[in-house]
Order: C-alpha cells, then structure tokens, then sequence
C-alpha cells in the first residue's frame, strides 16, 4: 500500500504542474497576466512541498541528493516573480520523476514476475480425498495434486508416468519439458499437461521457487557502489551548482542570470541513472535464466578477471555416464547393455541407475529381474529373460584373473578415469560398459565466452585426482589446474587469487559454499534445486547450462558500462548548460527545458540495459528448432558409438568377421551420417545463414561436410569390393582407419554445430 502511494505522488504531481501550466497559458493568451502568473505559482507549490517531504525523509536516511539545486531553483524562481520558470521547472522535476517511476517499473517487471508467480494454494490427498490447504502446511512426505496449468508448489518426486511442464520461470526457457516418473520436478514450474502427482521432499521455505524470491526480493534492494558513488556526487554538485550561480550574479549584476544557473544544475533522474540501469542489467539476466542478486553483484561481476571453477557437476555433468561399450564376439553393444540395464533396475546404486538410464536413453525395452542377489560395492546377479545375468567387477563376474580383452579394458578405464562394468551372460562374457563423469557439451563455449570477455585467467579447482582433472584441463585449455583439494582448501586458492585480482568462484555443490562465498563473486549452479552453494553465491543459474556464466559477465560488464556513460555523459551536458546560463546564454525557462531533454536522455540511455546491445539484429533462429537440431545429433550418437566399436574390433578380428564389421561400418554410414549431412547441406544451413551475422563459418562446416562425404565413398568403395575370400589384414586396417576418421571428424563437426546453433538461437 505504500509503495503504491509512493508511486501514485509522482502521477499527481505531474498532472497539476501540467494543468497549471496550461491553465496560465491560456490566462496569458487572454492577456490576463496576473493571473496566469498567481496560477503558476499555485501550480509550482505542491511540487515545492513534495519535494521538501522527499529531501527531508531522504536526510533522515542519511542520503542527500540533487533533488536540493530543484528547490533552490523554483523557490529563487517565484521570489523574482518569474512564475513562469517556476512551474516550467516543477512540470520538469516532477515529469522527470514520473519518467524515472516508469523506467523503475519497466525494468523490474521481470523480477516482479517471479515473486506474482508464486503458487499460494496446494491440493493435498489424504485417505482418498483431496484438500485445499495454504502451501506453507504442506509437509515433506505429503502427496499432491497439480492441475493442468497449476504452479508446482513445492519441490517433489514425481510419482505419475510422466508429466509435461512449463519451466519457463526457473530457466527462461521457453520449451516444456518432459519429467518421468520418480524424477525431481521443483516449485514454480508450471503443468503442461494432465493433472500429476508428485511426493513432497521440501517444504515451501525450503524448495527452489522460495530460494529464488528471497534472491529476487534481495535483487531489487541492494545498493551498488556505483549507486553509492553517484550519492556522494550529489553532495559536491549543490556547492559547486551555488558557487557558479553567485559568480554569475555577482559578474553580471542580474539574479535571474543566477535563477538560469540553478535551473540548468537539477539533473534529479540523473542521479537514478545508475540504478535504473542496475535493475534493468539485473532484469536482462534473469531473462537469460541468471539471477543477481541486486547490483552489488552485477558491479563485481562486471569487474572479474579471474574465474575459478569446481569441476564435478559444473564443468563436467557430474556423477557417472555412459563413456562406452566394448563387446566380445557375437554380441551387439545394444544387447549388453540391454541385460545388464534390466537386471540393474533391482540395484539402488547410483552406477546401476545410470547404466538404467543409459538403455532407457537408446529406447531400449528393459525385462523385469528376479532372483537378484547384490554384492554391494562389487555388482549383483539374477534372471533376466530366462538367462542368469552378472554385472559388476571383474572379480565379482568372472573371478578368476584377467583375459588380454578384459586386460585392455581395464588399461581404458585407468587412462579415461572410468568405472567398468562387465557383463556376463550364462557365465559367458558378453562385454563390458564404461562409465564417468563426461565434459558438459557446452564448457568450451563457456570458456571462450569468458576469454571474450576479457576474463584472463581460469582455473578449475576440485577435490578429485590429478590425472582425472588434468584431463579436463586439457580438453578446455585452462590456465591451472587445482587438484586434491578439500574444502578448505579451496577457500584459501580462492582467496588467494582473489589478493591478485577480482575474482569469481563457479559451483553446484555444498561443499563449495564457503570457496563462494570467499570469492569476490560466486556463481552457484542452482538448476538441480535449492541449496546451501545457491544461498551462498551471489549469483544463481538457474538453467542447467555452464555457459550462462559467460552472458552474465557480458550482460554486467554492459549494464556497468552504460551506468558510467548515463553518469558521466548527463553531468558532462549539465555542465555545459550550467556555463551557458552562467554566460547568459540560456534563461531560466530554457535553461529548465534542455536540463530535462538531458534527464530523458540519460534515462532512456540506462534503459538500453534491458537490451541485447546488437546494433543490429537478424532473425533469431527460434528455440525450438535449435533444440530439433541438437536432437538429431543425439540420435545420431547411437551410430557414432557403433562405428567407434567397429574401430576397437578390427583391432583384433578375422578376416570373415572383419569384412562384416566393413560392410555394417559401411551401412551404418550410408544410412546415417551421410543422410544426416545431406540434410544439413540442403534443408538447415540455409534457415541458419539467416539468423547468422556472416556466413563464413557455414561455410567452413560445409567444407567438412564435404570431407565426411569423400571419406564415406572411400569406405563404399571399399566395401563394395571386399569379400571374405580376398581379405587381408592390411585391407581391413585401411577400412578401420577411414572409419575412424569419419567417427572422429563426425563427433567433432556436430560440436561445431552445436556452437553455431547456439549462437543463432534465440536467448
């Protein structure tokens, strides 16, 4: 309510200096001047006692402002009778304060919107019937109902199939998603679809939409130091304001020429170009799903050089994936991981949920096990199908020492940090999985956007071995490297180079709270939930994409630049018209208009914050199509990881089985890449040339398609011409190295393209 009336003084105003205005215009054009001179000063006095509220509630605070210089100016105004430039100047100061609530209001709309969108209300199910009660009563364990185009009230485990839900509030982004069964779905996510059900874990304090309001509601009341430094510059613009204004009486003789300086010198919405900027910077990153936490944060993100990540679950997806699958004979990657995912589905070990999620991933039909026993720690065993099914270690599967293929698997796993799992099939060996922790598709791109930026150094900081995260390091081309360290210390790395220069602190976990909170600004990855890193940080990613960082530090390096050009560009124009007036040039009427067009102008000038800041903008490619296109290559994965089991098998195959795998390699191809790369060449990179500044770098992924096309038919005129009877080993080993090539080429290209699909999309 009070803020409302806040709000509402400044519309008021405005609307009686304006009618005063006019109402004494057409005094004046009826030649009755004294009265048009009597109702300008009327109109001018309400703004003069606002106004004093305001400075005087502003000392109280301890703040004090230009808002002073207004004053002085309308009061010397209708002291020398000059009515006229007294209500010229009230209809300025109060239109440039209604300008400012408008510019506050815009900017802060995105920000509004989240804490509008919270859900009040929780339809709770109780011995078959269901209750409305106040969210703040639901209670961890509690089952609830959500109805289509219901808010999520709480964080959850969805207990229906499945469920399709809006989760445009968290992420920014636009597409729903589809959640399964027994998946983590959070608060304030909207339902898409039918009516679902989900099991409360987190009560509406501590679930992720509540986080994220506190975050918001502390967005928009912290004060920046850029904010802090326009205050301070308030208190030398009223003496300097005074002195010009007295020395311009005192040489000319003329007080009005004095009244032109004090009108000239009242740059009020100057003094709110910072913050409007501010929230409008804070504003454009919540649309990108980053939430600052108020203009602090965006000052000191804006000021990074240095930027240190945690590896586990920021730069890398964390927890274990599917590397690959290596098969003995007579067995197809598809089938062993087939069996060992059906039979894992009775295990609660966070290894057997991702080989599960893995086959579920390939669109796999996974049997139900039974008569299942588990080792815990070494693997378990039971009947899938009919068949006894083992899966776990070796030692556990085939206890007894390692065989050449088991021993080359294991060499594997050791160089690329992975677990592994072998499978056996009625106690024969059927092959064996990989699994670790893969690089985040989009980590380069982080990494490169914040080179762009200018951040300098990057260091990841992590508490796993040396060789797993020097590997990581290597793949990003990162400056340093911190291995083996526990919490503590990463708190001291982290201050550490913090001593040397601004720096930020990337991380998901809880264990990286402190090393945040150490940083000049840490940066949680807040996309799985609500945590302690999200509490500590002072800024949140809301989207589960590590690339998000880097259009933060640009979105605040951009808001912090136009805050000082707003600043420095208005008092750069208020000085200039204060000398004019001081020279005579300007009167006081004029003096006030050219003060306000400068006011308007730094206030719209803040207001680019809100913008991309593209001078010019093609047709965004829309979001839907560039996740259509990532789709495809996630399809086409499954393709590339047989051609990379091809390759391993010719290492060691016979003649007869190496023609096979020549022949498959060749069909799988044919069918596949060549066909995806044709669609690409002729349908996709057409749509994309639109929604691309230049076109060169189609142009170079041309150039490769055009490559994989060559090698293809080098591998179909090989294949059409092998047969079992005229196979030698140094044939099959040229067919193994072109298919390497094209694996190798593929994997590579679709990364490319996913950087260019991405800079085409719309964000």
């Amino acid at each position: 309510m009070r803020v409302a009336i806040e709000r509402l003084v400044p519309r008021a105003l405005i609307a009686i200096a304006l009618t005063a205005l006019l109402a004494g215009g057409v005094a004046w054009a009826l030649g009755k001047s004294e009265l048009a001179d009597w109702i300008w000063a009327a109109g001018t006095l309400p703004v003069i006692v606002g106004l004093i509220v305001s400075i005087v509630r502003d000392l109280l605070a301890g703040r004090f402002g230009v808002d002073a210089v207004a004053l002085l100016s309308m009061v010397g105004a209708l002291a020398l009778w000059q009515n006229l430039a007294a209500i010229v100047v009230a209809v300025m100061y109060a239109g440039g304060n209604s300008l400012e609530e408008f510019a506050v209001s815009r900017a802060e709309r995105s920000l509004k919107s989240l804490i509008e969108h919270a859900p009040r209300v929780a339809h709770r199910e109780t011995a078959g019937r269901v209750d409305d009660v106040p969210v703040a009563e639901v209670a961890i364990g509690d089952r609830l109902l959500v109805r289509a185009g219901e808010v999520v009230p709480v964080d959850g485990l969805l207990t229906d199939a499945d469920a399709i839900l809006d989760e445009s509030a968290l992420t920014g982004e636009p597409i729903p998603v589809m959640r399964r069964q027994g998946e983590a779905i959070r608060s304030g996510a909207v339902n898409s679809g039918q009516t679902l059900s989900l099991q409360a874990t987190a009560t509406e304090g501590e679930s992720t939409y509540a986080g994220i309001v506190r975050m918001a509601s502390a967005a928009q009341t912290a004060k920046a130091p850029t904010i802090r430094t326009a205050d301070r510059f308030a208190l030398l613009l009223l003496p300097a304001s005074l002195a010009l204004a007295g020395g311009a009486w005192a040489f000319s003789g003329d007080p009005v020429r004095a009244l032109a300086v004090l009108v000239a010198a009242t740059p009020c919405p100057l003094i709110l170009a910072a913050p409007v900027a501010y929230i409008a910077g804070v504003a454009r990153a919540a649309q990108h799903g980053v939430l600052m936490k108020g203009g602090l944060a965006l000052e000191a993100l804006a000021r990074t050089r240095t930027a240190v990540f945690d590896k586990t679950g920021t730069l890398t997806v964390g927890g274990a994936r599917l590397l690959r699958i290596e098969t003995t004979p007579g067995w197809s990657a598809d089938e062993t991981l087939q069996a060992a995912g059906s039979l894992e589905q009775a295990s609660q070990h966070p290894i057997a949920a991702a080989i599960v999620t893995a086959a579920r991933g390939r669109g796999l039909d996974l049997s139900t096990p039974s008569d299942v026993r588990e080792a815990m720690g070494s693997g378990l065993e039971g009947i899938v199908a009919g068949r006894r099914i083992r899966a776990g270690s070796h030692d556990f599967v085939f206890g007894e020492p390692p065989d050449p293929w088991a021993r080359r698997i294991l060499r594997q796993a050791s160089v690329r940090s992975a677990l592994v799992v072998f499978v056996a099939v009625d106690e024969a060996p059927s092959g064996a999985i990989l699994l670790a922790d893969q690089l985040r598709r989009d980590a380069p791109r982080a990494i490169q956007g914040l080179r762009a930026a200018g951040v300098s150094r990057i260091i990841m900081l992590t508490g796993d071995r040396a060789e797993t995260a020097e590997a990581i390091g290597a793949a990003l081309d990162l400056d340093s490297v911190l291995s083996d360290r526990a919490p503590l210390d990463k708190v001291a790395a982290v201050s550490t180079e913090q001593g040397l220069q601004p720096t930020l602190m990337v991380g998901d976990g809880v264990n990286d709270a402190p090393a945040l909170a150490a940083a000049q600004v840490g940066i949680a990855m807040g996309a799985r939930g609500a945590s302690a890193s999200s509490e500590a940080a002072d800024v949140v990613v809301l989207v589960d994409e590590i690339d998000r960082v880097a259009d933060a530090v640009r979105i605040a390096q951009r808001t912090y630049g136009i805050a000082f050009q707003s600043m420095a560009g208005g008092m750069t124009l208020s000085g200039v018209a204060m000398i004019a007036a001081a020279f005579g040039w300007l009167t006081p009427i004029a003096g006030a208009l050219t003060q306000e067009a400068v006011d308007v102008a730094v206030i719209l000038n803040a207001l680019r914050a809100l913008g991309s800041g593209r001078r010019w903008r093609r047709a965004a490619l829309p979001a839907s199509d560039a996740k259509a296109l990532r789709e495809e290559h996630v399809k086409l994965e499954a393709s590339l990881d047989r051609l990379r089991d091809i390759v391993a098998k010719l290492d060691t195959a016979e003649p007869r089985m190496g023609v096979q795998l020549i022949h498959e390699a060749n069909a799988i191809v044919s069918n596949d890449l060549v066909a995806h790369e044709r669609t690409d060449e002729t349908k996709v990179y057409p749509r994309l040339r639109r929604s691309l500044a230049s076109g060169y770098g189609l142009a170079a992924m041309s150039r490769v398609h055009r490559e994989l096309l060559h090698l293809a038919h080098l591998l179909s005129r090989l294949s059409e011409g092998l047969s079992d009877g005229d196979a030698d080993t140094m044939t099959l080993r040229d067919g193994q190295r072109i298919v390497e090539s094209i694996e190798t080429i593929a994997r590579i290209h679709n990364a490319q393209e996913e950087d260019i699909y991405e800079q085409a999309a719309e964000r």
